[in-house]
């Protein structure tokens, strides 16, 4: 092409300027994907809806899974926004979606199949898959012993894998995988015999056992398992390695650890017989008295399901007992606490329980301001057992171990040491049988645990948390005969 001699410098300059414009846009990168969240000012996850990862409750959002990633948005400094899955299938397919879920916090297992789909992050929770049967039937004890039985598991799950390497070994192996069901729909299976035999984890089991009082432990099948989360696949490591940077860190100052403690370090405290024994009192007697917890609960500003809790822990809501060393009532008050609370006749059940509210709610307000929750309502209970001149004798004591003395995680250890002469020598308050608080606040947070979610509606599908709620599947027909008192 020919130019004027004048216009070739104005030309050449301007190829010059366009390409180095071009140079420079070619080199500016599309931001990754945490980079992305942080300007977007949001983290998308996507959960399962079960008591062992995300639900609902008065309070709003909980749940092991819950928690853990809440605080990884905090750190992140940008808002959480979770998402359920109607199934396994699903919850994998929605990863990485435009505008969708860039993480799936759901209690998952890795497997090979799984690493075709996804990415794993470090692990933070131990599981073991387990065989479950209903009471009363034959005990399967080995994998031998599946043959010919009616097995139902998640579709999509590790578990289905498990089952199908199995299947080649023992070919008379046969089971169902349902994408319409959850894992506590396969306990309520198990418990009302519509099924023989379910697999799953053992976080699961110990979660919902006191829901299905039929279901047994067969035996474990395999080794132990990690949890880890789940990101998209693809050569964009930003935010798995923020993820795995992350939980290293809480697995280092012991958040994970309190996390474990708070969802998990209680599930063993009622045993079967125990859970069978709640289940039957929750239909037959905490009807009595339900309305009057949540009435003076209401009043002293406390959850009605830990006021319950107490109760059942202290009378197994019964009004009239009477203990040997002279407590009486549902809520088990002395003689100096019923007056001071106004309480004038310790065996009738109303005054009891108002009385009962009053007292958790003072123990409350005298805790030190430095004590936050949930550590704060563990405090409170200790206090309302052994009251809070001995829970200040233990924070020092746990003070000067180096532990932190606001805490319930550290205090909890340190309590026992209240029946030992070489420390409670040393305090001001002197002995204490400091083992029962331990215990105290232990059995109390898992009747808490049950009441909460018994009691509250959970998501469904894959609605957004502000979606329609529904009840969870929970078998609460009437036991054959009331218990003796116990």
């Amino acid at each position: 092409m020919f130019f004027p001699t004048a216009l070739r410098p104005r030309y050449a300059k301007w190829l010059i300027a366009t390409g180095l414009f071009l140079m420079l846009s070619g080199c500016v990168d599309k931001p990754n994907t945490l980079e992305r969240i942080k300007e977007d000012g949001v983290l998308r996850v996507i959960t399962r809806n079960s008591p062992a990862t995300y639900f609902q409750d008065r309070s709003g959002e909980t749940g092991f899974e819950y928690e853990l990633v809440k605080r990884f948005a905090d750190d992140l400094g940008v808002e959480l926004k979770i998402e359920t899955a109607d199934n396994l299938d699903d919850l994998f397919n929605q990863i990485g979606k435009p505008n969708g879920p860039v993480l799936a916090a759901a209690g998952l297992v890795s497997s090979e199949h799984r690493k075709q789909q996804v990415r794993f992050s470090h692990s933070y929770l131990e599981v073991t898959p387990q065989i479950i049967y209903r009471n009363g039937q034959s005990r399967p004890t080995d994998a031998g012993d599946l043959v010919g039985k009616k097995i139902m598991v998640l579709k999509g799950s590790t578990h289905a894998e498990q089952l199908a390497e199995l299947k080649k070994k023992y070919p008379g192996i046969e089971y169902e995988e349902s994408d319409a069901v959850e894992v506590v729909d396969l306990l309520r299976m198990v418990d009302e015999g519509q099924i023989d035999l379910t697999l799953v984890d053992s976080n699961e089991v110990a979660m919902n056992q006191v829901y299905f009082t039929n279901i047994r432990v067969a035996f474990d099948l395999g080794d132990a398992s990690n949890q880890s989360w789940a990101v998209a696949p693809g050569e964009d490591n930003s935010l798995l390695n923020e993820i795995n940077a992350y939980l290293d860190k809480v697995q280092k100052n012991g958040t994970l650890q309190r996390l474990k403690d708070r969802y998990y370090g209680h599930v063993d405290v009622l045993g079967y017989m125990g859970a069978t024994t709640f289940a039957q009192h929750l239909q037959q007697r905490l009807p009595k008295y339900e309305q009057h917890f949540k009435n003076y609960a209401k009043k002293e500003k406390v959850d009605w399901r830990l006021l319950a809790a107490i109760g059942y822990q202290e009378s197994l809501w019964q009004p009239t007992v009477t203990s040997k060393t002279g407590v009486r009532g549902l809520m088990m008050l002395t003689q100096n606490t019923a007056q001071a609370m106004g309480v004038s006749n310790r065996l009738d059940p109303k005054q009891s329980i108002m009385g009962g509210a009053k007292y958790l709610a003072y123990m409350k307000d005298q805790l030190d301001d430095s004590i936050k929750e949930p550590d704060r309502t563990w405090f409170a209970l200790a206090a309302y057992n052994v009251g809070s001149g001995h829970l200040d004798d233990a924070r020092k004591l746990t003070a000067k171990e180096g532990l932190n003395p606001d805490k319930w995680l550290d205090v909890k250890k340190i309590l026992p040491r209240l029946s030992q002469k070489q420390w409670y020598s040393k305090t001001r308050y002197g002995y204490a049988r400091g083992g029962e608080p331990v215990h105290f606040v232990a059995n109390i947070r898992r009747y808490y645990d049950i009441l909460t979610w018994v009691t509250q509606p959970q998501l469904e599908g894959d609605q957004v948390a502000e979606g329609n709620l529904h009840v969870p599947g929970i078998d609460k027909s009437k036991p054959a005969q009331e218990p003796a008192p116990l």
